[in-house]
């Protein structure tokens, strides 16, 4: 079987008493830096010492089919560095060739910056989408941010320090200025910090220079007022492919939430004209 496990994504303290008995259980470890895993054994107090297989970007491909095979007859446990595996971190590629193989894969819950930054922006939880780490580079993000901008969810994103400022003023030119977002670094530590805002004025901030594990969380994008002179043309254009006036203003009203008897008197004074 294979066992993702959430660690804390800053404070120790979060870290489950289901991960703590996985961590003292272990006999295989697959983790994104051995480094780190034998670091968070010692700051938990775990005296296991499991055998530590590096699973990382540049591997995990490759390792895929090697652990599924292990996991068959040994219980995989898999860590990333902070946070879920497979959520902008190595794993997918593992639980995907286990899930084609019919190996179980199984999770214990916990920290997430995701979630854990959502809720502290103060913006609408209610719809979300996780948009990981932007492109690097400045042609791949303005088209990812063109696809985004009239999204209505709000957005979360990744972010490193080095790149804060810059990924700031590209949302702020595909989304507007007074798009309000929030910056949420260091989530869980002794520095953790929320910076509330527009894109511009947190663009502005960020110039300076911001540290630490960072989260963007934007608002989505106000609903636009349905445009009727558009909705009119779309009426007369169904009409003219041989829909009924009616059933075109219906159609039209049901897409767009104009009033259909609006429609339908508004495409009768246009035939008339």
């Amino acid at each position: 079987m294979i066992i993702l496990a959430a660690t804390p994504i800053g404070n120790l303290g979060d870290a489950s008493v289901r991960l703590r008995e996985a961590l003292e259980e272990a006999t295989v470890v697959a983790s994104e830096d051995t480094r780190v895993t034998q670091r968070l054994l010692a700051g938990l107090g775990i005296a296991n010492r499991p055998r530590l297989i590096a699973l990382h970007e540049h591997n995990e491909r490759q390792k895929a089919a090697e652990l599924v095979e292990l996991a068959r007859d040994t219980d995989l446990l898999v860590l990333s560095d902070a946070g879920m595996p497979t959520v902008s971190d190595p794993g997918f590629p593992l639980v995907q060739a286990a899930v084609a193989a019919g190996v179980d894969v199984t999770a214990i819950p916990g920290p997430s910056a995701v979630i854990t930054a959502l809720a502290v922006a103060g913006l609408p939880t209610d719809r979300f989408s996780f948009e990981g780490f932007l492109p690097r580079k400045g042609g791949d993000r303005s088209r990812r941010l063109a696809e985004l901008a009239g999204d209505r969810r709000t957005l979360v994103f990744f972010e490193g320090p080095s790149r804060l400022a810059a990924s700031l003023t590209a949302l702020a030119e595909a989304f507007g200025a007074d798009r309000q977002a929030a910056v949420c670094r260091e989530l869980t530590k002794l520095y953790e910090e929320v910076r509330r805002g527009g894109l511009g004025e947190l663009a502005e901030w960020a110039a300076a220079g911001v540290r630490g594990e960072i989260c963007i969380v934007v608002a989505g994008a106000e609903e636009q007022a349905p445009d009727a002179t558009t909705a009119l043309d779309r009426v007369l254009e169904l009409a003219a492919s041989g829909t009924r006036l009616k059933d075109a203003a219906s159609l039209v009203a049901a897409e767009t939430g104009l009033g259909k008897r609006d429609l339908y008197e508004a495409a009768l004074a246009a035939r008339s004209s």
